[in-house]
């Protein structure tokens, strides 16, 4: 059955393959697309390679909006906010799985019924509490009510529950307290999972659009790339299509330079995550 196994190898292959190319086709039509002249963008039947690639999109998007401010923004947002959860929800989880106190069961499961609440039902509040604390069309509003969530903890909790006990005990005896344990022992024992949280948030952070779509009405300079895209492609009412597609190129980069740095790490996260005790 040795052939049977090897014809089923190369079938799977094949069928990733496939699906890969299918996965890709449209990021890469897309940065073709960034790279085309106006009188290639729409030909038909389209050419799949170019043949005089240009800038000129780029250049034409930092002259319609200040995009480097744009994507100071999203940068600024998305990385205050990752590193912010890497350290509470790993806090709160050491907390939860390492320490006892009163109601910790019930807050902690009070936590998780949080998390089967639609995201568009606190819209509304949170706008209403943003307002009252003038946090409209500032930073605050953007990056204070995503500095934790209750994904993280409790990613960072049953991994946690995981560590030995007698490594911690260990550490008391020697004299540590509670945040040097939480310094020299738990963090390094979940670097993978932070880096998985960490993608997911960042991620998260980037992408959101409905949110700052409602913060940020009179002040354009604190507009994210997934704002400052959308209200371009309004203004311009689609009719430049290649500044769009290079806009979008770029704000896809740093998310594909973010995956490729912690790859390994990642794929590591995941793979402990789905481990049992």
């Amino acid at each position: 059955m040795k052939w049977f196994r090897t014809v089923s190898k190369i079938v799977l292959y094949l069928l990733l393959f496939v699906v890969s190319i299918t996965m890709l086709m449209p990021f890469y039509w897309m940065v073709r697309s960034s790279f085309s002249q106006a009188k290639d963008i729409l030909k038909y039947p389209p050419k799949f390679w170019l043949r005089e690639p240009t800038i000129e999109g780029y250049k034409d998007l930092f002259k319609l909006v200040p995009f480097g401010r744009y994507m100071f923004n999203s940068i600024f947002i998305a990385g205050v906010v990752t590193i912010c959860n890497l350290f509470f929800c790993s806090l709160a989880g050491y907390a939860f799985a390492k320490h006892k106190f009163p109601f910790q069961n019930f807050i902690f499961a009070f936590l998780l019924a949080s998390m089967m609440v639609p995201w568009q039902v606190n819209l509304i509040p949170g706008y209403l509490i943003a307002k009252n604390l003038g946090w409209l069309d500032t930073y605050w509003a953007l990056i204070i009510p995503y500095i934790a969530g209750v994904f993280g903890v409790f990613l960072m909790r049953q991994l946690i529950r995981g560590i030995p006990n007698d490594l911690i005990d260990a550490a008391r005896i020697d004299g540590c307290g509670h945040f040097r344990i939480y310094r020299l022992i738990i963090l390094p024992e979940i670097r993978p999972a932070l880096a998985t949280l960490g993608i997911f948030e960042f991620l998260h952070m980037w992408n959101m659009f409905v949110w700052p779509l409602i913060i940020i009405m009179n002040r354009n300079e604190l507009r994210t790339l997934p704002l400052a895209l959308a209200v371009m492609n309004a203004e311009t009412y689609g009719s430049r299509i290649i500044s769009l597609m290079a806009g979008a190129t770029l704000a896809t980069m740093p998310i594909v330079i973010l995956f490729l740095m912690f790859q390994r790490m990642f794929i590591k996260g995941i793979a402990f995550t789905g481990m049992k005790e």
